[in-house]
């Protein structure tokens, strides 16, 4: 190991040196010396040891850029990574580490904010495999739980008994119980049912020494003894700086190894960020739900206004006080649009205030009387859907914040200092001028009931990088004048360990390095973090922009390049949330397979690394294509992730960079061409149909086309849609232009047929371009992107000449071409023309249900299950077909994730395994639960093709549905 890995910081520092943290520049060399990875630091040692003990490793190249980060700024790529099945795994990876001297991280499911699940030796992960909760004890309201255990599969399971997990931090779906116990996390709820630490009762664990044992009340096993000396040689550092208020959680929390706080090491541990000890296993405290709950949304005039009235508010004892600057949902509007955000009161800054009651009527009641005594300029008190959309936002708050209102990147860095809540308003007006001193600018919200404030800052790292120490610097001198710590629940890391002198006293520092030695003498666990800290500039993960020469889509907001867009990812991982939400669709491949790799976070950082070249060398690498094999172009995330990241359109550039001017895969050619196909097989679709029904035949062109043996070929239609349309009448009425893409027209006309009856039916007269035209969306899934561009020009061009009449798009996929990536990938001559375009084409719901006057058709006896495509969901929203299902009175309930064919992806060889998985995860489920007879909507003529070939059920369009339930007069039926 590196020299100096055990060394404790210099003891001189402290309050009075609030500038000095040891000798910075040789600290800085260590650290840098170490991220550059001059030395294997014993790896080779340890996975050969691993390897033969049975622990599954990895060190590819791929894998170890997948672990190179957290939520954090920070970029340290492993040696190694290992997935230990069991605790006896992970005993003997603990035993390799101490014998080959390798540093351990170990590491839930990597969602830190401040860089302190991330390392350069090992990094074990307990998420994959070590999840489970063991048992629930409804009498003694706990839980006992395996350290990957989600935090909402531990509610999961104690909701039946009436009972929870309480903590419940923004990650909640996703973070692990052992990582929260090692950030000690809080969340919202945090000052109604207290902490992580508050809600351990006994932890079994394992040192660096190899001894495992209870870490409980009165217990820490063999370091009892000199832990309680150390302890009592210290009792007036310890009950004069340490747990003055419920946020202070930066450092060892050492006010739990107190006498009279019982001597308490379970709690103790907690917050120690993997320093000190790794979690085998927990036994946590679970609180009761509350019986009915209100969500009162208090409005004020600015941030700081809104912090001076938490002190008035705390004595209603509420269960949650959250603040939320109103900039952060304009980003929510302009990305999923005005109906995704409830009514909200006026102001620009709200608190979103969370009150209980025996029934609801009694809690709205408890809301109404909390408002009368707080001050606010407006207020609304909101339940239901409406208060679970708020939620969203606020938990979406880290991804949402990475972008400032003027689309500058901000980061973590400041992320969660805390002070007393009186003192809140003062120091965010302290705050606030200190960002304008160093011109910054910050999205601030925050858990201000416990006087907890997030913060994202567009910190200037790619041009003045120094910006950053000078800023945390007097942001940690102003916390401390304030009576706050540098951290309020998730943990000091890599952000603000160096920074703990100028929080604590240098006998209290003294007193981490002692602990330290006592549990980690080698220094080996996560090491530059709390004890002889890393440099808080050091290893920065600052965006670059990557080798494109020949950039396709536009990505205006990231400089035009992938590399930067990549960055978007901050990490806060809700793509790998252990369920899909009803109505979301990210991320589904890692759904079906749970493998990190498969994540759209795992692919950012794969996607960043391609930028920098230093672990992945270039969009062309084969740890890109390995990397985005199994992303299903579903686009969920461009709408799902809160920092936008649009892993669909990163692997359209990335296949375009990669083979341009190149031989490609069979099925880019035989799938990414399917147009072009479509349309000679028209001439005589019956001999084509005839062929292809040859099995030999059949097998023949699967293999040569790169299609899965186990996928039929669709059949043409016998007479495409524009064959028929031709030949009949124009109705009269208002002008109105159906798109009309592939898949209705050569395979699915029946679709175009009955959108036509609708249509016409509402009063319009339908109209069609003059000559078939395409999206391009096949060349654009495939990274086919020149063709693409080709055939989008003349698209728009046809249908930009027809002049301004609503256009109408049946396939979702293409309609959401035309609505947002004609924008991006034509030349600045055609953007223009695109965007005219786009604001003018409509799904059939929107443009239905923004008819004056029209009245849809009873649909009263319509019930089932709808799959909303993918497309669908991320770019147009299904809200309008919600609302048009509703009103006619159908009861169709939409469907989550994603239908798992997506276009050419589930008809390539190689991903029929992971198609059928990610349309078991929720598409198959719910058409097997609603029975034969219910009705199953499903616009997408990829996802119709799943249901018929997985469950042996047809869609239907809703054009269809509409037109089925007309009467003869061609009147809405009653």
């Amino acid at each position: 190991m590196d020299e100096g890995a055990g060394r404790q910081p210099p003891v001189g520092a402290g309050r009075d040196r609030p500038g000095e943290c040891g000798d910075r520049v040789t600290v800085r060399k260590l650290f840098e010396r170490r991220s550059s990875g001059e030395t294997r630091l014993g790896v080779d040692d340890v996975v050969g040891e691993l390897r033969r003990a049975g622990v599954p490793v990895d060190t590819a190249s791929r894998r170890r850029a997948e672990y190179s980060s957290d939520a954090g700024n920070y970029r340290v790529p492993p040696q190694a990574v290992a997935y230990p099945r069991h605790v006896d795994e992970v005993l003997a990876a603990v035993a390799a580490c101490r014998r080959t001297r390798t540093p351990l991280t170990v590491r839930g499911v990597g969602t830190s904010i401040a860089g302190n699940a991330i390392g350069t030796g090992l990094v074990l992960d307990l998420s994959r495999h070590l999840n489970r909760v063991l048992d629930i004890d409804s009498a003694a309201r706990t839980a006992m739980v395996e350290p990957g255990a989600v935090l909402d599969r531990i509610t999961a399971a104690a909701r039946p008994h009436g009972l929870k997990f309480g903590p419940d931090p923004s990650t909640h779906s996703r973070a692990t119980i052992a990582g929260s116990i090692g950030n000690n996390a809080c969340g919202a709820h945090a000052m109604s049912v207290g902490r992580t630490a508050d809600q351990v009762v006994a932890l079994d664990v394992v040192a660096m020494n190899g001894e495992r044992f209870t870490a409980g009340p009165g217990s820490a096993g063999p370091f009892t003894e000199p832990l309680r000396a150390l302890t009592a040689h210290n009792l007036g550092v310890i009950r004069t700086e340490f747990g003055r208020f419920r946020r202070q959680v930066s450092g060892y929390s050492l006010e739990h190894l107190l006498p009279e706080n019982r001597f308490d090491v379970g709690r103790f541990l907690a917050g120690t960020e993997g320093t000190l000890a790794v979690v085998l296993g927990a036994t946590v405290s679970l609180v009761p739900v509350p019986p009915a709950t209100a969500l009162v949304v208090l409005g004020y005039e600015d941030m700081p206004a809104a912090a001076d009235a938490v002190p008035a508010l705390l004595p209603f004892a509420p269960l949650a006080i959250e603040g939320i600057d109103a900039r952060m949902v304009d980003v929510v509007r302009r990305r999923r649009g005005d109906s995704a955000v409830p009514v909200l009161p006026r102001g620009a800054g709200w608190m979103f205030v969370e009150v209980q009651g025996q029934t609801p009527a009694a809690a709205v009641a408890a809301g109404q009387e909390l408002a009368r005594h707080a001050q606010a300029i407006d207020h609304v008190t909101v339940g239901g859907p409406a208060a679970a959309a708020l939620w969203r936002i606020r938990e979406d708050g880290a991804g949402l914040g990475g972008r400032t209102p003027a689309g500058e990147p901000a980061w973590p860095g400041w992320e969660d200092a805390a002070v007393p809540p009186e003192r809140l308003g003062d120091y965010l007006r302290a705050f606030e001028a200190l960002l304008a001193e160093h011109r910054l600018d910050a999205l601030v919200y925050g858990h201000f009931g416990d006087g907890c404030v997030h913060a994202r800052i567009d910190f200037p790292f790619a041009t003045a990088p120094s910006v950053f120490r000078r800023f945390v610097e007097a942001a940690a001198d102003t916390v401390v004048a304030h009576g706050g710590s540098l951290s309020g629940e998730h943990g000091d890391g890599r952000a603000r360990s160096e920074l703990l002198p100028r929080m604590y006293s240098a006998r209290a520092i003294e007193l981490f390095g002692a602990v330290k030695h006592l549990f980690d003498p080698a220094g080996l666990l996560n090491p530059g973090v709390l004890v002889a800290p890393a440099p808080l500039d050091v290893d920065l993960r600052v965006p670059q922009a990557g080798p494109l020469p020949s950039r396709r889509f536009a990505l205006p907001l990231d400089q035009g390049d992938v590399g930067v867009a990549a960055h978007r990812c901050v990490g806060v991982g809700k793509c790998l949330a252990d369920a899909t939400p009803t109505g979301g669709v990210m991320c589904p491949s890692y759904l079906a397979t749970r493998d990190e790799k498969d994540s759209t976070r795992a692919r950012a950082r794969v996607l960043q690394e391609a930028a920098n070249g230093r672990l992945v060398h270039g969009l062309g690498a084969p740890e890109v294509l390995d990397s985005l094999d199994l992303c299903l172009s579903c686009k969920g995330c461009s709408v799902d992730c809160p920092a936008g990241v649009d892993m669909a359109t990163y692997k359209a550039e990335a296949l375009h960079q990669r083979y341009r001017g190149r031989l490609r895969p069979a099925s880019h050619y035989a799938l990414g061409w399917l147009p072009r196909t479509a349309r000679l097989a028209a001439r005589a679709p019956r001999l084509v149909n005839g062929l292809l029904g040859v099995p030999a035949l059949a097998r023949l062109i699967k293999a040569a086309g790169g299609i899965d043996r186990r996928r039929p070929l669709p059949r043409f239609a016998d007479r495409t849609f524009r064959f028929w349309f031709m030949r009949r009448p124009v109705a009269p009425g208002t002008p109105v232009v159906l798109f009309v893409d592939t898949f209705t027209d050569h395979f699915s006309p029946e679709v175009g047929r009955a959108a036509v009856a609708v249509l016409e039916g509402a009063g319009f007269s339908v109209r069609v371009t003059d000559e078939p035209v395409c999206c391009g969306l096949t060349w654009i899934s495939t990274g086919q992107l020149d063709g693409a561009r080709r055939q989008l020009r003349r698209t728009v061009r046809a249908l930009d000449a027809i002049g301004d009449v609503p256009i109408v798009g049946l396939e979702p996929s293409c309609t959401a071409v035309l609505r947002a990536d004609a924008v991006e990938l034509l030349a600045a001559g055609a953007v223009a023309a695109a965007e005219r375009v786009a604001g003018r084409t409509r799904t059939l719901a929107e443009l239905l249900g923004s008819l004056p006057g029209w009245e849809p058709p009873d649909l009263r006896g319509v019930t089932g299950v709808a799959q909303p495509h993918c497309h669908h969901h991320a770019v147009m929203g299904w809200d309008a077909d919600r609302a048009l299902l509703e009103r006619a009175g159908a009861q169709v309930r939409a469907v989550g994730g994603c239908c798992g064919l997506a276009g050419n992806f589930g008809v390539e060889r190689g991903h029929y395994e992971v198609s059928v998985a990610v349309a078991e995860t929720a598409l198959l489920p719910a058409v097997r639960d609603a029975g034969e007879e219910a009705a199953v909507l499903a616009d997408g003529f990829s996802c119709r093709l799943q249901l018929d070939q997985l469950a042996g059920r047809r869609g239907r369009h809703l054009a269809e549905v509409l037109a089925d339930h007309r009467s003869p007069s061609g009147e809405p039926s009653s």
